[in-house]
């Protein structure tokens, strides 16, 4: 059974732009990126879409519908009433390239921006032996698709530009949380998320959680945990304390 569903789609390069009204057909089973698709096919052949896999794990087709960060694949139109107008814009946080595609870089500079994994100089590749609970308590983070969906969310980034040099966002953030409990990994990461990523932007409103299409309880599982053992580092006596004395035996030998 198929219906006529009306859209209304974004539609611009860079900063200028508009909402153009479509009237497309539906069949059952699709998704919303199967009616743009569809417009491009028909209507407008010159709209812009970034997507690949089509499956929900490249992370591509990413934008908003109705308001909300979605993936266009996976967002079924059974979910909207018939009569229903569906809005669908670019991501709000990033700089529109043209149409739905947006420019996300800045992800990949923040990416940049994390020293990567760092094992300790004396354990050679193959000899590692992780405990089953640590293999565990970071496994839900490499779910994430890099959609960037939490980053389009949180405040930080969308409504405060002058902090975006200085934050690295949820989805960094809990790459940095990730390294932090990997028990081979000796890097320095409470300092650097504190005082070069921006940890203590972040207010703990879960909503970049909230827009995980992988379930990944980012807030909960990762910044959280994360900001605890900051503020045990730099507020607990007993831990500032004990930093004090290695610290200076370390400067002796």
């Amino acid at each position: 059974m198929s219906y006529k569903a009306k859209f209304r789609v974004w539609r611009g390069e860079g900063g200028e732009g508009r909402l153009e009204d479509f009237t497309v057909e539906v069949n059952d089973g699709e998704v919303v990126l199967d009616i743009i698709h569809r417009l491009q096919a028909t209507q407008a052949p010159d709209l812009a879409v970034r997507w690949n896999c089509k499956a929900g794990k490249c992370g591509s087709c990413s934008m908003e519908i109705n308001g909300k960060p979605r993936l266009g694949c996976m967002t079924r139109m059974s979910t909207f009433a018939e009569d229903e107008t569906i809005t669908v814009t670019p991501m709000r946080a990033f700089p529109v390239i043209k149409d739905l595609v947006t420019d996300v870089s800045f992800n990949y500079q923040k990416a940049r921006e994390i020293p990567s994994f760092t094992p300790p100089s004396d354990v050679k590749p193959g000899e590692y032996r992780m405990q089953q609970i640590d293999v565990e308590r970071s496994q839900e983070f490499r779910k994430c698709i890099e959609c960037f969906m939490c980053n389009n969310v949180c405040h930080v980034i969308r409504d405060h530009e002058e902090n975006k040099p200085a934050f690295a966002g949820p989805r960094f953030l809990m790459r940095i949380a990730e390294l932090d409990m990997h028990p081979y990994d000796v890097a320095d990461r409470k300092d650097a998320a504190q005082e070069e990523h921006g940890l203590g932007y972040c207010n703990i409103t879960k909503c970049c959680t909230e827009v995980c299409p992988e379930h990944i309880k980012i807030t909960d599982n990762a910044l959280i945990p994360m900001k605890e053992r900051v503020v045990d580092r730099r507020y607990d006596p007993l831990v500032w304390l004990g930093n004090k004395i290695f610290r200076r035996s370390d400067a002796k030998r």
